[in-house]
Order: structure tokens, then C-alpha cells, then sequence
């Protein structure tokens, strides 16, 4: 009897398997190479599995095309913690490509994946999240000539959680600090694209890929792939709303002195409470598009501080957002 998966057999793969032949037969007869693509298709196509494929880092361009005039990063790091006025970077992995104004992708051009040794050991927690331990950063130093070289014709820096990767940056190298920032969690709308959450392993679970996760550069080339992949019911790439959106203006209203018995209102409504610790003023805020600005002025004054009120606001643009403060 032929095996079932003699239907997937192809001369141009190399894995074989055997299936429903004696050990006396399959001794006696060579095995025949399958097609692990052609099998992974019948899977699916039985309606009974979900395939994930393994991402594959792209080609990278040393020419690239001239209709793609822009240069982006994707960027990554790991550290030692979480705040970035104590705590360090242990890897940056930075993946530069090219991007026209339409919000379209073009090349990958060039990358670059870093270890630094910081000034403490490495906690535990985070060798358990990244990985990365003591002995693979000793003596290991962040080639600060070679990241700079990428960064500094971009024209737009992307992280998943631009927020907690930008801090860290400027604090790192003053390369940074003068560069447009785009964060694909805030700046992307995973939900409306049918996903079910936006940490990057159920973006990249969901996209039917899977990866070598938390290093620096994989997670930079898993980012970059999602980003470039348009799925139903969307009409454009996460990458394209992200562009768009870098491109607005925002505005952060801080509700300083507002009524105690007001926070549940400003917390239902999407306002975060800030400490003053990270530069802010120590009240509940809010960061809205600008055209909202008008809405959210006239819901403060007549629902939150029931006066004529005029509180602190801050206009910001990509180059500002992500900061602290």
C-alpha cells in the first residue's frame, strides 16, 4: 500500500518520512523526499489545523530602490530593567529599511544586533525573559560608530512600545534625540485588523508565523514583517496606518487640580494618573488627536471642573512623543 504522504513527494525538498510501512519494507525500499510546503497546505486546507511557518530574516539590499526614497528602523532593546534612569541597555537590535510617502515598504538595507556589558549583574527575571546572561555580555560593548551609521539618516524610528524603547535610547546616545518616533502599539489599530491582542508573539502567532523570540534583531525582523502584511478586513498594511499617524499632530491635556471625586470620570474616559516623578505634573492626563481637542476641552470644563477651566495642554509631534514628560 503507498503511504498518504507519498502525494506530498517532490525531488526538491529534502525532509522524508515514513508512514504505514513494516519496518522490512521501509528497510528495503530508499525514502522519498517530501514537500514540506504541499503538506503544510493539505493541512490547512482540511480545515482541522493551523500551520505557523518560521519567519525568515529578508535579503538585505545594497541597492535599493529609488521609488522608496524614505529610511526607517525598526528597533529593539532589552535591558536591565525597567526604568531608564537606573537601569541600562544589554542589546540593541536595529533593522533599517527603505519607505516612500505613501506608507509603502520598500528594501531592507542594513542590520545591526549589539551586546553591552552593564555596570551590575543581569537579573535574574531578565535572563529568564531575554536570555541573555553575564557571560554573554562580558566585555561586550555597543559598536556606537556602526549605530550610528543607521540611525542617523532615518527618517522615522519604530519600536513595539515606543514608549519604553525611546527613553532608554536617548538616554544611551544623543543619536537619538532629535529623530521622529512611531510606536506600533499606540500608533496601530491591531484590534479593527482582527487581532486579538498587540504584544508581538500574538501579532506574529495570528500573522500564521512563529520566531526566535526576545533577541533584539529577531524581534526587529518579526516587527518589520508584520508591519508589511496586509490582512483582511483591513485595506492597508499596519505599517501604512502607523505612517499616517506619525505624520499628526497630538495633544496631551494634563487635568491638574481636578476634583478628587472626579478620577473614576477621567479613568473610564482613558486619562492616566501621573505621579510628577517622570517630569509631568503630578495630575490625571490624556494624549488625543488634535482635531478631539475641542471635545475633550468642553467635556473638563462642563463635566469634570464644572468652571471655565484652562488646563495645562502640550502639543506634540513625532518627535516629541514617547518621551517622558
Amino acid at each position: 500500500m503507498t503511504s498518504q504522504l507519498d502525494f506530498f513527494a517532490s525531488s526538491g525538498k529534502t525532509a522524508s518520512v515514513s508512514i504505514g510501512r513494516s519496518p522490512a519494507r521501509a528497510r528495503g525500499r530508499q525514502e522519498e523526499p517530501v514537500d514540506s510546503e504541499a503538506m503544510a497546505r493539505y493541512l490547512e486546507s482540511t480545515g482541522n489545523y493551523r500551520i505557523l511557518r518560521k519567519l525568515q530574516a529578508p535579503p538585505i539590499v545594497k541597492h535599493p530602490r529609488p521609488e522608496f526614497a524614505r529610511r526607517g528602523i525598526v528597533l529593539d532593546t532589552e535591558t536591565t530593567g525597567l526604568n531608564f534612569r537606573s537601569d541600562e541597555i544589554i542589546e540593541i537590535g536595529l533593522v533599517a529599511f527603505t519607505f516612500n510617502d505613501d506608507g509603502q515598504i520598500g528594501d531592507v538595507t542594513d542590520i545591526y544586533g549589539g551586546l553591552q556589558q552593564p555596570s551590575v549583574s543581569i537579573p535574574p527575571e531578565i535572563t529568564r525573559l531575554t536570555r541573555i546572561t553575564d557571560e554573554m555580555v562580558a566585555g561586550q560593548v555597543i559598536d556606537r560608530d556602526r549605530m550610528n551609521s543607521l540611525i542617523e539618516p532615518a527618517d522615522l524610528i519604530i519600536a513595539h512600545n515606543a514608549g519604553f524603547d525611546r527613553p532608554f535610547c536617548e538616554a544611551f546616545s544623543p543619536v537619538f534625540v532629535h529623530k521622529a518616533w512611531g510606536c506600533s502599539v499606540a500608533e496601530v489599530d491591531w484590534s479593527a485588523r482582527g487581532f486579538e491582542g498587540s504584544k508581538l508573539g500574538y501579532l506574529i502567532g495570528q500573522s500564521g508565523y512563529f520566531h526566535d523570540g526576545h533577541r533584539a534583531v529577531d524581534d526587529c525582523f518579526a516587527l518589520l514583517e508584520v508591519l508589511a502584511l496586509q490582512r483582511a478586513p483591513a485595506v492597508t498594511t499596519p505599517f501604512s496606518e502607523l505612517h499616517a499617524a506619525s505624520q499628526l499632530s497630538r495633544v496631551r491635556i494634563y487635568a491638574e487640580n481636578s476634583p478628587f471625586d472626579m478620577k473614576d470620570h477621567l479613568k473610564a474616559r482613558g486619562y492616566r494618573w501621573s505621579d510628577g516623578s517622570d517630569g509631568r505634573p503630578k495630575s490625571w492626563w490624556v494624549e488625543l488627536p488634535e482635531e478631539k481637542f475641542d471635545d475633550e476641552m468642553h467635556f473638563l470644563r462642563n463635566e469634570i471642573y464644572r468652571w471655565e477651566a484652562d488646563p495645562p495642554i502640550r502639543r506634540l509631534t513625532a518627535f516629541d512623543r514617547f518621551r517622558p514628560g
